[in-house]
Order: C-alpha cells, then sequence, then structure tokens
C-alpha cells in the first residue's frame, strides 16, 4: 500500500477532495491529510476514514509564522516517509513542496487550483506571489492545473516547464457528483418551493442567483451594478445570494448596505447544502475576475441552469460560451446586465443552454474521470521513482 500525503493551508479546502480516499485506497493508495486546525479537518477525517495532522499554517505572507509551519511540516512528514506528497492552494503548494523536498519524499506533486498575482497589479506583492507559484512549480516533480486555461497563463508567465505541467481531462479538481448530489430530477418535488419559502421568496418569483464568497475579486460591485438595473425592468426578479460577507477583499459598503436593505435580495450566508439553492434558482451569475477553474457553474450547469460568467481563464473552460451559457467580459456591469436579461427575455434560450450544460458536465466532468485521471499521475510518478531508484 502506497502513503499519499496532502497538504493544504485551511481545512475547509479539503472540499477538492470529498471522496477520493475510497477511491485511491482501492487503488493500492493510503491517504493523509495535513492541515491548519479546525472542525472541518476533523470532520473530514472521520467521514472519509483517513489519518489526520493539524499543522497552522497563514493563508497570507507571514515569513516567522511560515518558517514555524515549514519545520513542523519537514518533521512530521520525515516521520509519516510517505511516497507520494500533494500539495494544494498556493500556500499550501509552497509550504507543501518545500517542505516535502527538503523531508526527500520521491514524488512531489503541486495542484494548481488559482493564481493569485493574477488579478494583482505590477508591484512588489506581484513579484513575490510569482516567485512563490515559480518555487512550488520548481520543486515539485509534476505540476497539476485544474484547467488548459490556467496551465496557459502559467506557462505564458513562464512558472513551469510545459513537459511537467497538465490538467486531468476537460479540467477541474474534482468534478461534479451530477448523478447524486447535483442531479435536478433527483432532488424532492417540493423543495423549490420549499427553499423559496424558507428564505421570503414568491413561489412565482424568477430567481437570479450567486453562489460565492461576496468578495470584489468575485465581480460583486458588477452583481450590484446589474442588479439595479434588472430590478427595475423585471418586477417579479428576486436576487438569491449564498455565500458569506468575508473582510479579506471586502466589498464597497454601499453595495452591502443595498444588499443588506433590498427586499427582493436574500442573504443566506455560507452553506454547504449549494445544491438545495441551485434548485430554487432560475438562473445563475460568476461575474468573477480571477480563477483557476470555478466549481459554481459546473454544479449550476449539472442542476440544469444556465449560467452567466466572464471571460477569464477557468471560467473558459467551465461554460461553453453560446452553448451552456453566456461569457461577458469581466469588471463590465453593461455586458453582465445584457446577458443575464437575454436569458430572462428568452426562456427558450435559456432552456436550451440549461438541458446543454447538464449534458456537457455529465460527459466531461464526472468526478470519477477526474479521479481516476489523478491515480494515473500517482501511478506515474510511482513508476518514474522506481526507475530512478
Amino acid at each position: 500500500m502506497r502513503r499519499l500525503v496532502h497538504i493544504a493551508t485551511v481545512p475547509d479546502s479539503l472540499v477538492f477532495l470529498r471522496g477520493q480516499a475510497a477511491y485511491m485506497r482501492s487503488r493500492g493508495i493510503e491517504t493523509t491529510v495535513i492541515t491548519s486546525p479546525g472542525p472541518a479537518l476533523d470532520a473530514f477525517a472521520a467521514s472519509e476514514g483517513v489519518e489526520a495532522f493539524a499543522v497552522p499554517m497563514q493563508r497570507a505572507i507571514t515569513p516567522r509564522a511560515d518558517a514555524v509551519a515549514l519545520a513542523r511540516l519537514v518533521r512530521l512528514l520525515r516521520r509519516i516517509r510517505p511516497d507520494l506528497v500533494h500539495s494544494h492552494t498556493p500556500k499550501g503548494g509552497l509550504l507543501g513542496t518545500t517542505a516535502a523536498f527538503l523531508a526527500r519524499v520521491p514524488s512531489r506533486i503541486y495542484h494548481m487550483r488559482g493564481l493569485r498575482f493574477a488579478a494583482s497589479p505590477a508591484g512588489p506583492q506581484r513579484q513575490l506571489l510569482t516567485a512563490a507559484e515559480r518555487t512550488s512549480c520548481t520543486l515539485a516533480t509534476q505540476v497539476l492545473c485544474v484547467s488548459h486555461s490556467l496551465r496557459d497563463v502559467a506557462l505564458s508567465e513562464r512558472l513551469c516547464a510545459p513537459a511537467k505541467i497538465r490538467a486531468i481531462g476537460s479540467g477541474s479538481g474534482q468534478g461534479v457528483d451530477a448523478t447524486g448530489r447535483f442531479n435536478p430530477d433527483a432532488q424532492p418535488r417540493e423543495l423549490r418551493a420549499q427553499v423559496r419559502a424558507e428564505h421570503g421568496v414568491p413561489e412565482n418569483a424568477r430567481v437570479l442567483g450567486f453562489v460565492g464568497r461576496i468578495v470584489r475579486d468575485k465581480g460583486v460591485a458588477e452583481l450590484v451594478a446589474a442588479w439595479r438595473r434588472l430590478r427595475l425592468a423585471h418586477p417579479d426578479l428576486h436576487l438569491l445570494v449564498v455565500g458569506p460577507f468575508e473582510p479579506e477583499d471586502p466589498i464597497d459598503p454601499a453595495d452591502r448596505a443595498l444588499l443588506a436593505a433590498d427586499e427582493r435580495v436574500h442573504l443566506v450566508g455560507f452553506r454547504r447544502d449549494t445544491e438545495r439553492f441551485y434548485a430554487a434558482m432560475d438562473l445563475v451569475a460568476l461575474p468573477t475576475y480571477r480563477e483557476g477553474f470555478p466549481n459554481v457553474p459546473l454544479e449550476a450547469a449539472a442542476m440544469r441552469l444556465p449560467v452567466v460568467a466572464t471571460k477569464i481563464p477557468g471560467c473558459v473552460d467551465a461554460v461553453a460560451d453560446g452553448r451552456t451559457g453566456t461569457l461577458v467580459p469581466a469588471r463590465d456591469a453593461s455586458a453582465l446586465h445584457d446577458a443575464i436579461e437575454r436569458y430572462l427575455d428568452d426562456l427558450s434560450l435559456a432552456r436550451a443552454h440549461a438541458e446543454a450544460g447538464r449534458a456537457r458536465v455529465l460527459a466531461e466532468f464526472r468526478r470519477e474521470a477526474i479521479w481516476e485521471g489523478i491515480a494515473g499521475v500517482y501511478a506515474a510518478e510511482v513508476g518514474r521513482t522506481r526507475t530512478s531508484g
């Protein structure tokens, strides 16, 4: 049995790994996870049946705390002696690949899920973030990208050698459970009306949905600007927002006040059971500025909803423009408004894109296909170390 260690900065990132442990165990790989401490780490270990260790790590750049975390990771990896270390997220990738290199772990995989510097202006911070990504790629023996467009950006920024970096299948880090959790045909018939009633949405209203962190990077300013116009033209339209306000990268206070005060805006906060809320929506908007591969468009498509997103790396892989949804320029509230209104005015188009979206998810983004691809990478890495050893 081979020993695999996943390293991520925060335990919430373990959502990317749900279901993988049992699959990998069937392939002869036993999984251990390391993240910062938190209830989500304990819950994941219990639900997935894996060994878990807590090492405090900061998402921000904190040299002293980072040095302490790195030393702890190195000691822990020397004790575990894994065959493979698979590191996730920018900070987890840097600490994980560095610790694995220092602990002489033969196979070191960095999973590039997004590039924080992509939305940063030129300057010292961007240079520092770029250097961190380049270090993770250099110390890794294999780099996985969640999307082909993200790989293109990584190559254009010269972060990694082309032969070392790849995306699995059509992309995404985990795929979507479109036959189970995100299957609209398996939902109770009364769920749509029930969720609407719970949150004060009229049963006969049309609902625009947003799922994600309520921060600037997610394009909330453009969403609010588009909403101001949409609510006037469509009196039956409501906005259902699923996600938390976050202190890092906060939205404009005036936009937050508008969302909180509007009786046709429904803020439900952070929820893990997002499939219930998709069931209450008619279409989904994600006007984000920066992504690796966003899960929301795939989940929405699996739930048979058309999607409006931005024409940026990651989103261009998740949404087939003009077939499963509509892509608009980032930071363009007018284009966002027009794309949403087109679906509101043309129900046949909305239905066609919704059906095509679900069909595409089933064909290209099954979880098992992603897991199989990752298991293939593990097998190749183990084979490489055997040969070189």
